[in-house]
């Protein structure tokens, strides 16, 4: 449970709150960020689900983006491998239309230390400049203010800036070829 805390407090040090907390309540929060992709849907969905070549290796417990993988179908997992046969799964797909939609459910990092569930839904859509990406991040449920620190305000700024780190990672990865700037 240190360990979460620490990731916690990492977190909320090294990103940006760009302000798209949606919603909060003493219970749980909302995230929703959108970015416009010039690809078509289906190149964007096609590099989503391989975070291997978008998400950051910050925001990993093995230290590596490339030990992330989301097995693109209902049940499907989106998980990370570590060192000594470990493995951390993050979130479950309950919802998949290639190009169109993925839904996830889990919980992202830090927060598998409360007790509760979050919903992470991407939508894309076709648009005149290649595709709307729609994101949104919810998360409900019991958090032990010695685990989250200064709770939800706090933490659901903390997702914000990471979430919208990743999500600028994906534009990049989709319309350049590599994720970084």
């Amino acid at each position: 449970m240190k360990f979460q805390s620490v990731i916690l407090a990492t977190a909320l040090m090294s990103v940006p709150a760009p302000a798209a907390v949606t919603d909060l309540a003493s219970n749980g929060f909302t995230i929703g960020q959108t970015r416009m992709i010039a690809a078509p849907p289906a190149k964007v969905f096609a590099i989503l689900v391989v975070p291997g070549r978008w998400w950051s290796s910050e925001h990993t417990f093995s230290g590596s983006a490339a030990n992330m993988s989301i097995d693109a179908r209902a049940g499907g997992c989106f998980c990370e491998t570590l060192p000594g046969s470990g493995s951390v799964q993050h979130l479950v797909v309950v919802n998949v239309r290639p190009g169109e939609f993925l839904r996830l459910q889990g919980m992202l990092g830090p927060f598998q230390a409360v007790a509760g569930i979050g919903v992470l839904t991407f939508s894309l859509a076709p648009d005149a400049a290649g595709t709307r990406l729609e994101m949104t991040y919810q998360v409900a449920g019991y958090a032990n203010m010695k685990i989250a620190g200064k709770g939800y305000d706090a933490m659901s700024k903390a997702a914000d800036g990471m979430l919208s780190d990743q999500l600028d990672r994906l534009k990049r990865a989709v319309e350049t070829g590599s994720a970084e700037p």
